[in-house]
């Protein structure tokens, strides 16, 4: 302790002690950010962007039948299914979200809210017997916290044993932001094995999750304040005008309110009339300031790291920026995202797929049944993969690889986001429908010509 440290606020609580202070606050927070702040809808669109594309987290499956032997049928049945799940019609039961749309409303609700539940429908009538409800994470009762007879625990809606695994969840009927809710709270236990629970734990025993935006939040409410604040004082520096001054005046003849009080307004190219007796005194402020710009930037640097992710990406500049320094840039940046998908699909996808396969396993869905549901549960997820910014260099160095026998084709392929086996099928089919239409290309197209050169010269 220090008289430069006095002010240095340092509590010791647990994480859910803080955490229950706090959030509902934090939340709204961050909501009124999304809908008014540039920067942070640009942070959560280019989350959404970069961890999950435009096509969402995708699905091959890698059964096998027998070592290195895919089983072709059981691989191609499953995908061909999850994608017919994947419709608005089975999804949800509003019928109203694909599964690639929920993908994105759960992220962007989990970054922004702090958590999000996702509740499991078994036995839904749908040809697969499952949909998935997503609830708001204000449903889940902050304010529910108590200890049970049988040593249970609830701390903030979410029941725990005495080791802090999830035993149920009391989730409010209504939402509490509903002006006919607010007089009662009724609750409902849900069994633990039909919520998901998608939030990021980032201390020991921490029950719930906070808004990935937290460390950034005041300094983006601070920046947006000191914008407003320019934008005004340079609206009112561009209005040029001034006041004719009477010499000798036999009363003011300008505007005044009730209170007899003299009303004035600064409009660009116009004149007043000062009052009898009262003189002018200059006032010419020039804004925005030259610090303006450098000022902005290095807020916004300072709001991009608390947020995990690059000033380009916040501000979408990128002036000054060359190939090595958006390289080093993005290869950082990427490592992040890949680290985002990673425990997206670990703590959201994967647990969906499982529970998905078993319901339409006991659904009869496939022709193998519920005995065979270890085996057919192999799935290999596909998250977005991004170009390189200079794609030639890096595909030479990738062909200059493969022949030094230093990668394989599949590594490489499986980077970019494809599968080794669909693009060799896909490859398989081009060249046999190329050789029916008499089509050569690379390699068999300069064959030929060199083939045509030699007839003619001989």
């Amino acid at each position: 302790m220090s008289r430069l440290t006095s002010d240095w606020l340092a509590p010791t609580t647990t994480a859910d002690e803080e955490i229950r202070r706090d959030l509902v606050r934090l939340r709204g927070r961050c909501r009124e950010l999304e809908r008014n702040n540039d920067y942070v809808r640009r942070y959560l669109d280019g989350l959404e962007n970069n961890v999950l594309g435009a096509h969402g987290i995708g699905l091959q499956m890698k059964v096998m039948d027998q070592p290195n032997t895919p089983d072709r049928f059981a691989n191609f049945a499953i995908e061909q299914a999850w994608t017919a799940w994947g419709k608005a019609a089975n999804c949800t039961p509003t019928g109203k979200m694909t599964w690639r749309d929920l993908q994105r409303l759960a992220l962007r609700s989990c970054a922004r809210d702090g958590d999000v539940l996702i509740r499991i429908l078994r036995g839904y009538k749908n040809n697969f017997g499952f949909a998935l409800q997503i609830i708001e994470a204000d449903r889940l009762d902050n304010d529910h916290n108590e200890t049970l007879k049988n040593g249970n625990e609830i701390r903030m809606g979410v029941e725990v044993d005495q080791f802090g695994k999830a035993i149920a969840y009391h989730i409010l009927e209504n939402h509490p932001g509903k002006s006919y809710a607010a007089s009662f709270r009724k609750r409902q236990r849900i069994p633990a094995n039909e919520i998901i629970h998608v939030y990021n734990q980032e201390r020991i025993s921490q029950t719930r999750g906070v808004p990935w935006m937290v460390s950034a939040m005041t300094r983006l409410q601070q920046l947006a304040g000191y914008e407003e604040a320019e934008v005004v004082a340079a609206r009112v520096s561009s209005c040029k005008m001034g006041w004719l001054l009477k010499e000798n005046s036999e009363g003011y003849t300008g505007e005044e309110d009730s209170d007899f009080n003299h009303l004035m307004e600064a409009e660009p190219g116009t004149i007043e009339e000062l009052p009898s007796g009262m003189k002018f005194q200059e006032w010419n402020p020039s804004h925005p300031t030259t610090a303006y710009r450098d000022f902005v930037k290095t807020c916004l640097r300072g709001i991009a790291s608390g947020l995990g992710v690059s000033y380009e990406l916040i501000s979408g500049d990128l002036e000054g920026v060359n190939y090595s320094s958006i390289r080093a840039g993005v290869l950082e940046q990427r490592e992040h995202f890949k680290k985002v998908q990673q425990w997206y699909i670990d703590g959201f996808v994967g647990p969906v797929f499982e529970a998905w396969l078993e319901s339409a396993m006991l659904a009869n869905y496939f022709p193998f049944n519920i005995g065979r549901f270890d085996k057919m549960n192999a799935p290999t997820w596909k998250p977005r993969r991004w170009a390189w910014v200079d794609p030639l260099k890096d595909l030479q160095a990738n062909v200059a690889a493969v022949e030094a026998g230093l990668k394989s084709r599949r590594t490489i392929i499986a980077e970019g986001g494809g599968d080794v086996e669909d693009v060799f099928d896909q490859i398989a089919l081009d060249n046999t429908l190329a050789d029916e239409k008499g089509l050569k290309f690379g390699e068999d197209l300069k064959q030929q010509d060199e083939n045509v050169i030699s007839e003619q010269d001989e």
